[in-house]
């Protein structure tokens, strides 16, 4: 049976999660609580990475080394970058890539690695369509989406940057941790999953009361994740 580390983004979200467990320790390391035991019985180890790309690398690189996790699924909160994907809905990764990446000035594209044979992380798709129907299932509430995940050390909240990285990258959502987190996986050679709840619009015409959204995100993505586990 495989081992599932789970990297969540917000703290109530990792504590329901951690109280669903059993036999449980806690080791700490790079100043994460890493809670490894069972959950519907079955190894996990899960943790709060915080925030942006370096915390998440370093996150998944130690669920690798220390714990020797075998599918890594991270969770957390994007922007939607297309204009049908609405605040609660879920977004699914089937690819994420960095668009901070600049190397422009030696003649690479945006979002481009010199000298990686790839700068676009694929899920594996098995798992990515697993996924897309489990969540669908239990939520039936929102939309689901699989899609491409973008990843930058920037909190994108204008409106025309959201369209450049639509436009230039063929995105879903944008947030601060997937990228690094996939990419970490595939130098691993272990499969991931990224699984984003989107808390504002594209153009940023809807709101919603964060507290409102924030609650109801951490049900769907609990509801989500007990889901998957079961279904392995």
């Amino acid at each position: 049976m495989d081992k599932l580390g789970i990297i969540g983004a917000m703290e109530e979200e990792v504590n329901q999660l951690k109280e669903k467990m059993t036999e449980v320790q806690i080791k700490s390391k790079a100043a994460m609580d890493f809670y490894s035991g069972r959950l519907n019985n079955r190894e996990v180890v899960i943790v709060r990475s915080g925030i942006g790309k370096v915390n998440a690398a370093i996150c998944t690189q130690i669920l690798v080394d220390e714990f020797n996790i075998d599918i890594v699924v991270n969770t957390g909160i994007a922007g939607s970058l297309k204009n049908e994907i609405n605040i609660g809905d879920m977004v699914i990764s089937t690819d994420a890539l960095q668009h901070d990446i600049d190397a422009t000035g030696f003649g690479y594209e945006y979002g481009v690695i010199p000298r990686m044979e790839t700068s676009i992380f694929k899920a594996d798709k098995e798992l990515t369509d697993k996924a897309v129907h489990i969540c669908s299932q239990v939520n039936p509430d929102i939309s689901v989406f699989p899609g491409r995940i973008v990843s930058g050390d920037q909190f994108i909240d204008n409106k025309d940057k959201k369209a450049w990285l639509a436009r230039q990258f063929a995105g879903y959502c944008t947030e601060m941790e997937g990228a690094a987190i996939a990419q970490t996986a595939y130098l691993n050679h272990i499969p991931f999953l990224i699984v984003r709840a989107i808390s504002d619009k594209a153009d940023n015409s809807a709101h919603m009361d964060y507290d409102k959204f924030e609650a109801a995100a951490i049900a769907r993505t609990v509801r989500f994740i007990t889901a998957l586990i079961e279904a392995f």
